[in-house]
C-alpha cells in the first residue's frame, strides 16, 4: 500500500506536466494559425492588386485595338466589308453544322 500512495504523487505530477505541455503546445498551434491567416491575407492581397493591373492592362489594350479597328474601317471600308461577309459566311456555316 505504501508504493500506491507513493506511485500517486508521481502520476499527478506527470499529469500536470502533460496538461502544461499541451496547453503551450495549443497556445504555439494558435499562434501559427495566426500567422498562417495574416500571410494568406497578405498574399490575397497582392495577388488582387496583380488582378487589378492585368484588367486595367487588358482595358488599355482593348481600347487601343478598338481604336485601331475604328481608324481601319474609315481608312478602308470597302475592304472592311468584304471582310465582315467572309466571316459572317464562315460563321453561318459552323452554326449549320
Amino acid at each position: 500500500m505504501a508504493t500506491a500512495k507513493k506511485e500517486e504523487p508521481d502520476r499527478s505530477a506527470e499529469l500536470e506536466a502533460s496538461r502544461e505541455a499541451v496547453m503551450a503546445a495549443l497556445d504555439k498551434l494558435l499562434e501559427a494559425k495566426d500567422h498562417f491567416r495574416k500571410a494568406a491575407e497578405a498574399a490575397g492581397l497582392d495577388l488582387k492588386h496583380e488582378a487589378v493591373d492585368q484588367i486595367d492592362k487588358g482595358k488599355e489594350k482593348a481600347k487601343v485595338l478598338g481604336e485601331q479597328a475604328s481608324e481601319y474601317v474609315h481608312a478602308k471600308p470597302l475592304e472592311t466589308l468584304g471582310i465582315a461577309f467572309l466571316a459572317g459566311l464562315i460563321f453561318a456555316q459552323i452554326l449549320r453544322k
